[in-house]
Formats: structure tokens, sequence, C-alpha cells
């Protein structure tokens, strides 16, 4: 439980109160009274709130020693930026960023949430029984979700069970966009190392130059293909291992669809590999609708540009009864991140933190002379 505490310090700043939420200190606005921890990761610790102006229900996540580490500040920053300008029902809404009491030398921040009751991983690993009707409606909401991303020009590179939060109503909305990035015109995405490694496209597992939105629907197609036989589907130990048991399953390829891996070494390994005709899906999941089936095969394609798209997907026969295009607008303008990742020190990504902040805080912008920095 979350239990009330003294400031370490003895000085307590207006505005703030202080929570112990498994032995980690809170410092949150006094609006927020915390309920209970639901969760904790490298990210940080999760506690369920309520906004005492509203009476909302509410997540809040606290990110520790957020400028420790140069990789985790972009990635926190990445997604405040991305978060503010998205609004769509199935993408996780970030409802404030607290103000720091100490703006030119906080450590931790601390973002609020929507709540929601679980994720897609537990419920899969639960014994809940789950339904065509269910995984219907979990890979409509999650295509319909990736839709608006990519419209917008965002490519979200880590989808998985865990990242996408479900409702006691079967609601799903996507979350963690800590390694989303955003694209200009047809640019391509450059390759890193993203997504992890059971959600992995082949493009990326065979470290092509460039890939593009065609790698979230491989991730769709794996958590599709984990609903439907509740345990991944390519469960890899290593990179090599993970292509080994993707080329177990699809089959072994043809020559026309090796022709995106640019990477000579690449090409070889995937040749060296024993071969095999692969399995059919039906045969993996023998009691799945067999539409579901036809819809997983187009999704778990070897080739990328072979891979049906998110707007193909959400066409298929097999979201017929769920899909309508006038109830699924694009977004209304695409979204640049616009970061200078390679030049940006503590300094800076203190102040574009500071500067999303005031986005949420408009009142404190004047004070402290800090229009000046924005």
């Amino acid at each position: 439980m979350a239990m009330p505490v003294e400031p370490p310090n003895g000085l307590k700043p207006m505005g703030k109160h202080y929570y112990s939420i498994w032995q980690i200190l809170f410092e949150i606005d006094t609006k927020y009274v915390p309920i209970k921890p639901i969760g904790r990761g490298s990210y940080g610790v999760v506690c369920s709130s309520i906004n005492r102006e509203t009476n909302e229900k509410v997540a809040i996540k606290k990110i520790s020693n957020v400028f420790g580490n140069r990789v985790d500040a972009l990635r926190t920053l990445r997604e405040l930026k991305l978060l503010r300008h998205i609004r769509h029902e199935n993408v996780i809404a970030l409802k404030d960023i607290m103000m720091p009491a100490h703006r030119t030398s906080f450590k931790d921040v601390y973002l609020v949430y929507e709540l929601m009751d679980t994720d897609l991983l537990q419920i899969i690993k639960s014994p809940q029984p789950l339904t065509n009707d269910h995984c219907k409606y979990f890979i409509f909401q999650l295509l319909r979700g990736l839709k608006y991303l990519h419209s917008a020009n965002i490519l979200h590179r880590d989808l998985k069970p865990g990242n996408l939060l479900i409702n006691a109503n079967c609601d799903l909305k996507i979350c963690d966009f800590g390694l989303a990035r955003t694209s200009r015109g047809n640019e391509q995405f450059m390759t890193e190392y993203v997504v992890t490694r059971w959600y992995r496209s082949p493009e990326l597992l065979l470290c092509c130059d460039n890939y593009g939105t065609s790698i979230d629907v491989w991730s769709v197609g794996c958590i599709f293909a984990e609903i439907l036989g509740r345990q991944p589907i390519f469960p890899g130990t290593e990179c090599l291992n993970q292509l080994k048991l993707i080329i177990d399953v699809l089959g072994s390829q043809q020559e026309a669809d090796l022709e995106f891996i640019d990477n000579p070494k690449a090409r070889r390994f995937i040749k060296s590999l024993p071969y095999t005709r692969g399995i059919h899906f039906s045969r993996l999941y023998p009691r799945a609708d067999p539409s579901a089936i036809d819809l997983l095969q187009k999704m778990l394609i070897f080739d990328p540009s072979k891979r049906i798209t998110v707007t193909e997907a959400l066409q298929h026969p097999y979201m017929s009864t769920l899909y309508d295009p006038s109830c699924n607008p694009p977004a209304q303008v695409p979204i640049n991140l616009d970061i200078d990742e390679k030049n940006m020190g503590e300094h800076m990504i203190r102040e574009m933190m500071l500067s999303e902040m005031l986005h949420y805080h408009p009142e404190a912008a004047s004070t402290n002379g800090y229009m000046k920095l924005f």
C-alpha cells in the first residue's frame, strides 16, 4: 500500500506531499492521493491514485534518476513529446506531467496516465478463457490504434503484449513510446536495436539498413499468434536462434523473398539453414477461426514488402464485423519529433522536458522567469 511519509530533509515544498510505495519515495502534487502500487520495471514504479480535484482514478509512473542514463533520458523525452500530440482511444493518454519542486536540478519525472486494469501479457498468462471474439476485438483495437500512429508518421517499434493495456470491458490501449520514431515523408527508419526479440521482424534480425511500418505489422502477427496459442510463437534465445525458429515455422524462403536482405553475411546465414517446408498455422492453432489463420499468415510473411499493411489488415474479412473506415480517421497532422539526439546533452534534455511539462502547467510558465527558456 501507499504510506504517507515525511519529506526526506524535513522541508515540504508548496503543493507537494510524500508517500512511500514499495519503499520508493514519491514526491507528488497534493491533488493526487496514491492508492497502491500496480507495476514495477526498468523504467520505475507505477501506482494507482485518485485525482482529488476530479475524483478520477489515474496511474502515476515515477521514472527515477532520469538523467542517470542518457539513452533512458532520451526515451522519456521522446515519449513526452509524442503523447502530447496523440489523441486516440486505442492509445494511452498522458494526462499530466508533474512540475518538479526544483526545476534546475530535478532527477525524477512523474507521469500521470489514464488508469487501466491490466495488460495483455497478464491476460494471456492467466487461466481465463479467450474466445474468438476476444481475440478479434483485441487485434482490431491494436490495428486501429496502429493505423492512427502510422498515419501520423509514428512507428512504435516495441509492440508486445506487455505494452498493450486492457480494461475489464476489454478496451485496449497501446503504451510505452520510448522507442518510437517519426519519419518525414517517405524517409525510411534507420535500423537500431529495437523491439523485444520475440516480436522482432526478420528485417531487424538481419540488420537491414532500412525498414518501415511493416516491422509493427510483424509484431502484431506475433501477438496475434500468442493470443491464439497462449504462448509466444518465436521464443528465441538469441538473434540467430530467433531466425531459425521463424524459418522452421514459415519454411525455407525463395531467392526472390531474400532480396530485401542487404547484408551479404545475413543472406548467407539464411541460405545455410536446413531446408524446411514449414508448419501451416492451422496445425499450430487447430481451434482458431480459419479467417484468423488467413490474416495471421498475411502478417507473418518473411519479406516485408509482401507483408499486409495495417489498413489492409483492417479490411480483411476477419475484421469485417468491426471495421468501419468512416469511424477510423487518420491523424490530422503528421508528427515530427525533430530531436537532434546526437548533439543533446543533459542540460538541453532537461530544458526540453521542462518545456513539455509546461504544456500541462501553463500557469507555471510565467513564474521564475521560465518563459525565457522556450
